[in-house]
């Protein structure tokens, strides 16, 4: 399955060593109980959850989880973030080091707010 993409995130999860599995599962779990309603998919090659749009990505690397819950995700929770690499929409969550699973969920929480505020206005139009 190597070079190609999974058609869903159990293959997309099964792929990995079960070191980044556990990770990547907790990434699911917690996006899950955070956003109930939301989607899976695979867009951009990652793990989405889509609710009123794309709500966040994650995906694993060699030495790190990414985190990807838009521009405005990253901003929102700049200070929370520090700890970590960020760049314009994403965060690195080093392998090896305990998820911070409740900034995770915070974070996903925000997501579906503003999403659903987008949502809400477009139906206004």
């Amino acid at each position: 399955m190597k070079g190609s993409i999974a058609p869903d995130i159990d293959t997309y999860i099964s792929e990995f060593p079960k070191e980044v599995q556990v990770l990547l599962q907790q990434v699911r779990s917690t996006i899950q109980k955070a956003a109930p309603g939301a989607k899976e998919a695979i867009k951009y090659a990652m793990p989405t959850f889509v609710l009123n749009g794309n709500l966040v990505h994650f995906a694993a690397f060699s030495h790190h989880i990414g985190f990807y819950p838009a521009p405005t995700g990253i901003e929102a929770f700049e200070k929370a973030l520090s700890p970590y690499k960020t760049g314009k929409g994403s965060v690195q969550f080093p392998i090896g080091e305990p998820l911070p699973l409740k900034l995770i969920t915070q974070i996903v929480h925000y997501r579906v707010a503003e999403n659903e505020l987008k949502a809400a206005k477009k139906k206004k139009k």
